[in-house]
């Protein structure tokens, strides 16, 4: 009896094994913790009209947009610096129901002006808003570039959505400071335009446009510039950790108007682990070069004790791992000044939307440009499953 019993129970401990060993079997073989976004597909193009006006403030100059899920709006910084109207930030909804982005989807809902610690509008120059970032608090973060000639600073400051007040500002390390001699900090108007908070709320990251006078040149035709990515711990209001993210050499084409400008205006986190999708911006002389990224921070070196790039070998720094997703020009669409991105709401099949927003400068020349991707985000172990199990539609 002994011997039959024993028989019955082996088959019994295998059953209760099996899928522990599975699960084990699975998880270390992952290739990589890094979500990988393994298809991307434009879904639609919508603009506002030109010189469109909500209570008083004409709408323009958007140049940050983050999604709130739970209301399911959007919210946009304006980056004008408070000729037109005081610091503000607007309200849209955007339609996707039917999966798609059409013309006259995208509508203007309120306007909700910035307000300093003292409870006051910030003065016209005093502030140049390019980045903005939703939290779980009913808040958002909005970085600042500042006037590098002006010397006035750059900022990252929380403010309340209800009334537009200040909360906090994060403190800025002093490398990112302009000072009077001119040899050290931002470059005008190519500091602080990109803003993210992880899924997690626990960290922020912002970065810099171009290089920090100390660390290199600014893009020029056929230069990228060694930007700094730069992050937050959020538990402490912090800044702990930064990283070298080195933009693409464009090359200009046709340039009859011999301007040239290229950059990083937004990243957007796509998980807790340091993975983002980058927004990289040119104009060429003849329209835009507007690229997306995938980046992931693994294995990149925490710079943040490096005052100068250029007084190191930067040689030996490990960047920030980049790869191209979309070549935007590859579309069908004549593309704006694109500097803004967000991740909106899942689409009726389930997968993850993707919004992208440009600034038209207040120049009737330019449109208020808004465009629609559908992208598919797949976790290491929906990759190892694929692989293992081809024949399974994941």
């Amino acid at each position: 009896m002994h011997i039959i019993k024993k028989i019955f129970v082996f088959p019994r401990i295998i059953y209760f094994l099996l899928p522990i060993l599975i699960i084990s079997f699975v998880f270390t073989n992952l290739p990589s913790n890094a979500v990988e976004v393994s298809s991307i597909e434009f879904i639609g193009e919508a603009t506002l009209p030109k010189g469109l006006i909500l209570r008083k403030t004409e709408i323009g100059g958007l140049s940050g947009v983050t999604y709130n899920a739970k209301n399911n709006l959007y919210y946009t910084i304006s980056d004008e610096r408070g000729q037109k109207a005081a610091a503000r930030l607007y309200t849209l909804k955007i339609d996707l129901s039917k999966g798609s982005l059409e013309k006259g989807k995208v509508v203007p809902v309120s306007v909700t002006t910035l307000l300093n610690e003292n409870g006051q509008t910030f003065r016209p120059g005093e502030s140049d808003t390019e980045g903005i970032a939703l939290t779980n608090k009913g808040t958002v973060f909005i970085s600042s570039e500042g006037d590098a000639a002006r010397l006035i600073n750059p900022f990252i400051k929380e403010f309340s959505l209800s009334s537009g007040k200040e909360i906090v500002t994060l403190p800025i390390p002093n490398k990112f400071l302009p000072d009077k001699t001119g040899q050290q900090g931002i470059r005008n108007n190519l500091a602080f335009e990109s803003l993210t908070i992880t899924p997690d709320n626990k960290h922020l990251f912002t970065a810099t446009e171009n290089a920090l006078i100390q660390d290199g040149v600014a893009a020029k035709p056929n230069v990228g510039s060694p930007c700094r990515i730069l992050q937050y711990n959020l538990f402490n209001n912090q800044p702990e950790k930064e990283f070298l993210y080195q933009t693409e050499p464009v090359s200009p084409f046709l340039n009859l108007t011999g301007k040239f400008a290229s950059g990083l205006p937004d990243l957007v986190a796509l998980d807790n682990q340091g993975h983002f999708l980058s927004l990289e911006r040119s104009f060429t002389g003849l329209g835009f070069a507007i690229s997306l990224f995938q980046v992931s921070l693994e294995g990149a070196d925490d710079i943040h004790k490096i005052d100068s790039l250029l007084a190191v070998d930067s040689k030996n720094i490990k960047p920030v791992q980049k790869t191209l997703l979309l070549d935007l020009r590859k579309l069908d669409v004549l593309l704006d000044n694109i500097e803004g991105l967000t991740l909106g709401p899942k689409l009726s099949d389930g997968q993850q939307s993707l919004i992208i927003i440009s600034d038209n400068n207040f120049n009737s020349l330019q449109r208020t440009q808004i465009l629609a991707f559908k992208i598919k985000i797949e976790t290491p172990l929906i990759r190892l499953l694929r692989r293992l199990l081809p024949n399974l539609n994941f």
